[in-house]
């Protein structure tokens, strides 16, 4: 039985995150924020700006992860599954849920 029946999410608006650099690797693509992740919130939605494209000619089947504060984590898509980089449509705005105590990061649109 749960002590506090409801949580609140974004108490204080939506927070904006805008990718700072976008890292491609052998095993990932990892959109790097500024390292002050932890004043988000620990659940809620987030609007990520992402301004740049990943490199041209990068794998389509590398997951692509968000890296802030010095640790990275996995994006998924509503199946669960690892976004990669030939689900993800390029330049834009992006809302994804976010839940640090259930290590949830996902892609909403």
């Amino acid at each position: 039985m749960a002590v506090f029946p409801y949580q609140y999410s974004n108490i204080n608006g939506i927070p904006s995150l805008e990718v700072r650099r976008i890292i491609v690797s052998d095993t990932s693509v990892d959109f790097v924020f500024r390292p002050d992740w932890d004043r988000n919130p620990t659940r809620g939605i987030l609007f990520i700006h992402v301004p740049e494209a990943i490199p041209e000619g990068t794998t389509t089947t590398l997951p692509i992860r968000f890296s802030m504060a010095g640790s990275s984590r996995n994006v998924t898509v509503a199946s669960g599954a690892n976004l990669t980089v030939a689900d993800f449509a390029g330049i834009g705005y992006y809302l994804v849920a976010y839940d640090r105590n259930a290590g949830a990061l996902q892609l909403i649109g």
